[in-house]
């Protein structure tokens, strides 16, 4: 699994760091970070629900 992030897209709303906070993280900067772009397969639900939950569809995950 990868993950990907369109930050152009990305409005860093933090609606996917309250789903996966072990992947997907905003800092104080305002900016989200991926801490693992390529996460366990013991995360995959938790980011694919992320990426469906993402307002913007900043998002991908591919297998």
């Amino acid at each position: 699994m990868k993950v990907t992030v369109d930050y152009d897209m990305c409005a860093s709303t933090g609606a996917c760091m309250q789903l996966c906070p072990e992947v997907f993280e905003v800092r104080k900067d305002g900016y989200l970070y991926v801490l693992q772009d390529e996460p366990p397969a013991e995360l995959a639900d938790k980011v694919r629900m992320a990426a469906d939950m993402c307002p913007t569809a900043a998002i991908s995950v591919t297998d």
